[in-house]
């Protein structure tokens, strides 16, 4: 499987699907059930204008929803929301440090929730980084500058026809 471009939709659709067709990776997770966004920090350097989220919606370990939402949305709807730099976010997903050491110096910080809880979910981290990872992820910090002015274009496309 070739990899998919960070931050975009059919990077959440690779990374449901790895995550659904893999349950033998997820145990213990019955006991999560939590709406988790993260937030990607605009970064115009990496094609990202202004900040976006995406979320997971987990009931007892089973994924329900992984997508895109707009900040209001979120604001509303999200137990947790977890914000970074695109840079912090590729150090998780690239495994160069882990969510919780990272989330413990300020370098993830938490928007929305309780810090005691979020700490308490934090545990369950791997197995979603290993869904978001699975496909390999083709970040924009290693894209061409043709390749990077293609995803800046379809990044804008993308975000205004889902609304984000």
């Amino acid at each position: 499987m070739s990899p998919v471009n960070y931050c975009t939709p059919e990077w959440l659709e690779a990374s449901y699907r790895s995550y659904v067709e893999t349950p033998h990776a997820q145990p213990g997770l019955e006991n999560l059930t939590a709406k988790v966004y993260f937030r990607i920090k605009a970064k115009p350097a990496w094609g990202i204008e202004s900040d976006i989220l995406f979320g997971a919606v987990v009931d007892h370990g089973k994924l329900l929803e992984l997508a895109f939402f707009s900040d209001e949305y979120a604001r509303i709807n999200a137990d947790y929301i977890m914000a970074a730099t695109p840079e912090e976010w590729k150090k998780i997903l690239r495994k160069e440090k882990k969510l919780l050491g990272e989330f413990m110096l300020g370098k993830v910080s938490l928007e929305k929730g309780n810090m005691v809880s979020a700490l308490g979910i934090i545990p369950y981290s791997p197995v979603f980084i290993d869904a978001l990872t699975a496909s390999g992820l083709h970040f924009q910090d290693e894209m061409s500058p043709g390749e990077l002015e293609d995803y800046c274009r379809y990044h804008t496309e993308f975000r205004e026809r889902l609304g984000v």
